[in-house]
């Protein structure tokens, strides 16, 4: 779908980093390099599926190690760029890894980690001066393993999820019909590249159509602003914590510099939120900072993008849509049945060529994720409204919690407390109550500590707008919340703090 016709692309600047502007060839090329390089140190044969760690920053380098590696007949492994020394060793063993592919800045990293793992490592650099003796062999097959993600571990260790070229060539079809991205696109890259989000949502489907993109090295409120500004962009793409620290930025700027500010973002064709759920308070304050319902949609590293409000149509607030084309999703319940009326929850299934092959090394974790039938078990509750769109409750083993014979959807408590004026963060978590079961407690932050009221008060103020038993039986405070790379809150971190 897109190395066949990358050659008609050559000439357009494909990415803007730290370094300058890249054009398709220039990108090409280094992946080419990168590819001859690997082969050659297999006898000139493809990599056969052996995987292929790799580190660096948002930069073109990036991009040729994921193409390179591809050409090559590899697994490509992005490793996070923010993973302690005792994480990358856990993933590059785990995984396997035959090569780990590192740019300059990482260099101190692999040197402490000398001895541990057993791939062999690859400075990039050395591809400067390096000239292939062969080009690589052939394009890759549908078939054949592209990439392995590995899971937030929000829920337990970290699991490798292993994508084929064909499940990533319908991830990408299915968002470039769905959200109409062209070749005229132009987007700010602000998201990690270790995360389905940043890396098929932005990256590959921006390359995909031969559009350009902008990397930014390091999130910056102010100068993503200053970059929308000078730049015509005509899409965006974050999690929801980046948009409100867009909204903080743009809450202590000057009259002329939010005036240009929503301007400039009011021009663009798309702005999308998602990997955590958008709090109506923040949809709102958006809307009116930048003119745009932010559009909202659902999915995850095992199955990419399955639900999405439409691009041309009406969005709702709180809903993450009506599922993609080419992707069945339904609702099932404890007791295994299908749910068919509105507003019941039950476990999101889906269904489609997106999904993944498996978890690598796992075989038993990959069959309980799927039915007899191959429907993958999401682990997400949900609820669907008369009109066919899905409301997120939450993950079933972290979120629904389970209160003196209640559920309670811990997403719907927080969406509540955010709505009061003094409340900045808040996480809720079900702590293990011989009496109750789980003990509902939510962990907020303050924006104001000294005009921050009561925890009776809170409890107080929340009671207008929930049930008694959702109501947290104890209000705990905290500086901030712990958060993974894409901004989602740590909520077993969160419980083990106030434990």
């Amino acid at each position: 779908m897109f190395f066949n016709r990358i050659e008609a692309r050559f000439a357009k600047i494909a990415l803007r980093d730290i370094a300058g502007e890249h054009t398709y060839q220039m990108l090409w090329a280094k992946a080419h390099n990168i590819a001859s390089y690997l082969q050659e140190a297999r006898a000139n044969k493809p990599l056969q599926g052996e995987r292929v760690a790799f580190q660096a920053l948002p930069t073109a380098d990036y991009v040729a190690m994921l193409w390179g590696t591809w050409l090559a007949g590899g697994v490509a492994v992005p490793v996070s760029l923010s993973y302690p020394a005792p994480e990358v060793v856990y993933l590059l063993n785990n995984a396997q890894a035959s090569y780990w592919l590192v740019s300059e800045a990482y260099l101190p990293l692999v040197q402490a980690l000398e001895g541990q793992h057993e791939a062999e490592v690859i400075d990039i650099q050395i591809f400067a001066d390096y000239a292939p003796t062969s080009l690589p062999i052939s394009l890759p097959t549908p078939d054949l393993p592209a990439l392995m993600i590995y899971t937030s571990g929000t829920t337990g260790k970290p699991k490798g999820a292993v994508l084929t070229h064909e499940n990533l060539q319908s991830q990408v079809k299915t968002l470039v019909e769905a959200w109409e991205w062209a070749i005229d696109d132009h987007i700010l890259h602000v998201l990690p590249l270790h995360h389905i989000h940043g890396v098929v949502n932005v990256l590959l489907c921006g390359l995909a159509v031969g559009a350009t993109i902008d990397f930014l090295p390091k999130f910056e409120a102010k100068e993503v602003w200053k970059r929308f500004v000078e730049r015509d962009y005509t899409l965006f793409m974050a999690v929801p914590t980046i948009y409100n620290r867009l909204i903080e930025a743009w809450e202590h700027s000057t009259e002329v510099e939010r005036i240009n500010y929503s301007h400039a973002v009011g021009k663009m064709r798309l702005m999308v939120s998602g990997s955590a759920a958008l709090p109506t308070k923040t949809l709102d304050i958006w809307r009116k900072i930048s003119r745009h319902f932010l559009l909202e949609r659902y999915g995850m590293t095992e199955i990419g993008m399955a639900i999405s409000n439409p691009l041309r149509g009406v969005r709702k607030a709180g809903s993450v849509g009506l599922p993609l084309a080419g992707v069945q999703v339904r609702l099932v319940g404890e007791a295994g049945e299908l749910i068919d009326l509105p507003e019941i929850a039950g476990e999101v299934q889906v269904r489609s060529k997106n999904i993944f092959k498996a978890y690598w090394g796992k075989p038993e974790a990959t069959a309980e994720s799927f039915t007899a039938d191959g429907w993958f078990k999401t682990g997400d509750v949900a609820r669907r409204d008369s009109e066919g769109y899905y409301y997120l409750l939450g993950r079933n083993s972290t979120d629904i919690l389970k209160t003196g014979g209640y559920k309670v959807s811990a997403l719907e408590v927080e969406e509540v407390f955010l709505q009061h004026e003094q409340v900045a963060e808040c996480a809720v978590v079900g702590v293990p109550d011989e009496t109750w079961g789980d003990k509902v407690v939510a962990v907020v932050v303050w924006k104001d500590t000294i005009h921050a009221p009561t925890a009776g008060e809170l409890r107080e103020w929340a009671k207008q707008f929930l049930a008694p038993y959702k109501v947290p039986m104890e209000i705990k405070t905290a500086l901030a919340l712990p958060r993974n790379a894409m901004g989602k809150v740590v909520k077993k971190e969160v419980v083990q703090q106030i434990l």
